[in-house]
């Protein structure tokens, strides 16, 4: 009963977590909880850089009753002085009798420490509860830490065919209204979403979530050449904020134009994804969308650049021997060097389909 009272206190934490979606960089998704005999006695979750942790606002909610209680987090308490203080020692100057945690931190700052700490003061701690669920939520701030680059996540809407336009290019729309309201959806959880040239001169789009400014990614735009119009909705910076990489000597003239717009233009000697994402990095961006072509989703994917697919299916066939797909040329010859897929999952959107994967 313990051992089922435990995973659905650490599921709510989740959710918890959830309501900071996309704001959080470069900290992860955190959420608390603080039970008394089963009861919630205060909860709370980490709203972003800079404010105070989840256990911080679930200790001053729960006040006097935080004694003898157990903590319930899906991360574990940080034990170093960052931008804010230390979890453990608030939780031990509160008295707690038991902390449940559902992962380990990553950070190397962290890595264990706090769970030591708190044992130390002879406070139990219970270590892996719903931890595949904690690593899933967390999966972009343990890339991050792990290899020192934002996670890629491609995204691309494709026919039961494998074809995300038609011969003369048209697209508008692969999939039905629901999965386009998903998509504006899984954007809040990222922060920035990029595209090419080409995505911009043929769909003109918004790369926004629809909903408030605070939930909208910044857009990324990738041209080597600076051919792109004038005239664009991604130029408007007044509800989300836009940055074109492009190399040192295209169009300076128009690179002045969009710095009169407010737009952000990084130049680079050579433009590439892996580069690209490296600048994303130092911006301290955890999560990063390729919602691009077919031609830069392979150089993305080649760059190392991208982690996992969301690929929203319609059952449409349309056919064309040079209809485009959503991954252009990777330069494989045989069946054999195809690259491989795990932790494969699929739901209903509507009436399409959104398969979720991992490369290996």
């Amino acid at each position: 009963m313990k051992m089922v009272l435990d995973q659905v206190m650490m599921l709510h934490c989740l959710e918890l977590a959830k309501r900071a979606l996309g704001r959080t960089a470069p900290n992860p998704l955190v959420g608390c909880a603080i039970a008394q005999n089963g009861q919630i006695v205060g909860e709370g979750f980490h709203p972003g850089a800079g404010h105070p942790h989840a256990e911080i606002f679930a200790l001053r909610e729960a006040g006097e009753k935080a004694t003898g209680a157990t903590v319930y987090v899906n991360l574990e308490p940080c034990n170093h002085y960052g931008r804010t203080p230390p979890c453990t020692e608030a939780l031990i100057a509160a008295g707690v009798a038991k902390v449940v945690v559902g992962m380990i931190d990553p950070n190397p700052l962290v890595a264990g420490s706090g769970v030591a700490k708190l044992r130390e003061a002879g406070i139990e701690v219970v270590v892996g509860v719903a931890e595949t669920e904690c690593r899933r939520l967390n999966e972009a701030f343990i890339h991050r830490i792990v290899y020192q680059k934002p996670f890629g996540i491609l995204k691309y809407a494709m026919t039961l065919d494998g074809k995300i336009a038609t011969t003369t290019g048209h697209s508008a729309w692969v999939t039905s209204q629901t999965a386009r309201s998903e998509v504006h959806h899984l954007r809040i959880a990222c922060d920035a979403v990029i595209i090419g040239g080409n995505t911009v001169r043929q769909d003109n789009p918004l790369l926004t979530s629809r909903r408030e400014k605070v939930d909208n990614p910044v857009r990324v735009v990738m041209s080597r050449s600076l051919d792109l119009p004038a005239a664009a909705n991604l130029w408007d910076v007044t509800e989300a904020e836009t940055l074109v990489f492009t190399e040192i000597n295209s169009r300076p003239d128009f690179q002045k134009y969009l710095a009169q717009k407010g737009v952000e233009v990084i130049k680079m000697s050579s433009l590439t994804p892996g580069k690209v994402m490296a600048n994303l990095y130092e911006r301290e961006f955890l999560s990063v969308l390729w919602e691009c072509g077919g031609s830069l989703a392979a150089r993305a994917i080649a760059d190392g650049a991208v982690q996992k697919i969301w690929a929203f299916i319609a059952p449409k066939i349309i056919g064309g021997e040079i209809s485009p797909s959503p991954v252009g040329d990777l330069g494989l010859t045989k069946m054999t060097e195809a690259l491989e897929l795990e932790n494969i999952s699929m739901r209903p959107i509507g009436s399409d389909y959104l398969l979720e994967a991992y490369f290996k």
